[in-house]
């Protein structure tokens, strides 16, 4: 047959329009995206025949256009397994949220609610009020806002109480966190004049009292909490800076970063200064995240001394950097968990992962190593390996959690294997992320709780080539 014949032979697209798989596959995608799939489809099988491919049926092209809808339908934005030993990792979306959490949330997207309406009065209310006295409680503040994280908290700090002003910073507290955050650009981005003092490892009171001038707006305390100067050192604590910032009449702004609600060396976590410690030293102004230690959604809190608040919520910037009704409540939630914090370890998914005992993560490790070793069908060897997790999102960058999980290690010598096994468990129904160190893929077990879920889910990876070992679904090479 010759090509013309051959082409005349595929289907058009009112012909498969018509047949009847395409009403189903229309109610899930729509007439639109249905019909542009299938143009593709027709076109790559125009382009088969002419180079002597057989004509396609009306089902081939039908499953071609299919596939591709589902493709390009699926989220990239994908539930994964995280098995990196990083607890709150930020390229993996940081805390888990608590069930607490999740419900209020839930039921803030399916329903209207008074978010800025105030049920006494009847009046137009302030979507703040609704956490204002419970984040108080929690933290000894005066005041407090929220806006959608910890940098936007401290821009918005910034330009509202030194902007055009000068803003004077210790050298050694001039941090770069993830994305290249630099805080000197947030700084020039508030129309703020950085300051700088002291050295690199060494900052004294001094220098703070002789930078002080009649231009400046504030000083600024940041936590380095992803990194540590260590030998010879010295910084001024919150608690003399606040003396220094108040016989001057300006306020100081302590930017904790990560931010921690309750103290953790209550469980047998290492000490990370708490908000209501930054307050209680007189920081008059105190920023800190949502999302990393406190364990809650993306937000940045800004809490600390009335007047001073009260001028934050009034610069236009607030608006554009506000939390929507979602995240709001999900806060709500979480805060309220910080009121029994004898249950905090049970009910708070952050923390419950960070107390897991090596010897309860040790003891997965055992029940899944052959399970594990079974679906490598003897591509890999697989080992019970210590491990140290690390907290993640800059807190405690020092100090790491003993965990256990399991080492891959290629049995035969080949430089790809790593990196292929890592590409194959990235493409599994529910992708799992390792690291590779020393010669192996190593899975820290911390974050694993759904064990069931996780076993039935690796046994997948029978289904794709690994190396030069074809494993097949039967688990054998």
């Amino acid at each position: 047959m010759d090509s013309n014949a051959s082409l005349r032979r595929i289907p058009s697209v009112d012909q498969l329009l018509q047949s009847a798989p395409a009403a189903g596959i229309i109610e899930r995608f729509g007439r639109p995206a249905f019909t542009e799939a299938l143009r593709s489809a027709l076109a790559q099988a125009r382009a088969d025949v002419r180079n002597g491919h057989n004509p396609p049926s009306v089902e081939t092209v039908m499953a071609a256009a299919l596939a591709s809808l589902e493709a390009t339908g699926n989220s990239s934005l994908r539930p994964l397994f995280n098995l990196t030993g990083t607890v709150l990792h930020t390229n993996l979306g940081r805390a888990l949220l608590a069930h607490a959490a999740i419900e209020a949330a839930t039921a803030a997207m399916r329903e209207a609610v008074s978010l800025e309406f105030d049920l006494d009065s009847g009046k137009r209310g302030e979507r703040d009020d609704h956490l204002r006295s419970l984040i108080c409680e929690l933290t000894g503040a005066e005041e407090a806002t929220v806006v959608n994280n910890n940098a936007a908290a401290v821009l918005l700090v910034l330009n509202s109480l030194a902007g055009g002003r000068e803003a004077i910073v210790s050298r050694g507290e001039l941090i770069e966190i993830g994305g290249a955050f630099r805080m000197p650009d947030i700084m020039a981005r508030a129309g703020t004049r950085l300051v700088e003092v002291g050295t690199t490892n060494r900052t004294h009171a001094r220098d703070y009292r002789d930078a002080i001038g009649l231009d400046t707006g504030l000083i600024l305390k940041v936590h380095t909490s992803n990194y540590r100067v260590e030998g010879f050192t010295k910084e001024v604590g919150a608690r003399e800076l606040a003396g220094i910032a108040r016989s001057k009449g300006i306020p100081l702004v302590n930017d904790l970063g990560s931010g921690t609600l309750t103290d953790l060396t209550r469980f047998g976590l290492a000490q990370e200064p708490t908000v209501r410690e930054a307050i209680a030293e007189g920081s008059d102004i105190v920023t800190f995240s949502g999302d990393k230690l406190l364990g809650g959604p993306q937000a940045g809190f800004i809490v600390g001394r009335r007047s001073l608040i009260e001028t934050i919520n009034k610069n236009p910037m607030k608006r554009a950097l506000r939390v929507d009704k979602i995240r709001l409540a999900a806060l709500i939630a979480t805060l309220h968990l910080y009121r029994d914090p004898a249950r905090l370890s049970e009910r708070l998914p952050t923390m419950r992962l960070l107390t897991r005992s090596q010897g309860d993560i040790d003891a997965q490790a055992q029940r899944l190593a052959p399970l594990v070793q079974h679906a490598l069908a003897g591509a890999f060897s697989v080992a019970v390996v210590a491990c140290e997790s690390q907290i993640g999102s800059g807190a405690l960058p020092l100090s790491t959690v003993p965990s256990a999980g399991l080492a891959l290690t290629p049995t035969e010598s080949s430089g790809s294997m790593l990196a292929e096994l890592a590409a194959a468990l990235r493409r599994l129904p529910m992708p799992v992320i390792g690291r590779i160190e020393r010669g192996a893929l190593v899975l820290d077990l911390r974050c694993v709780e759904n064990e069931t879920g996780f076993a039935a889910n690796f046994a997948g990876i029978a289904n794709f080539d690994v190396g030069v070992t074809r494993v097949n679904k039967a688990g054998e090479p």
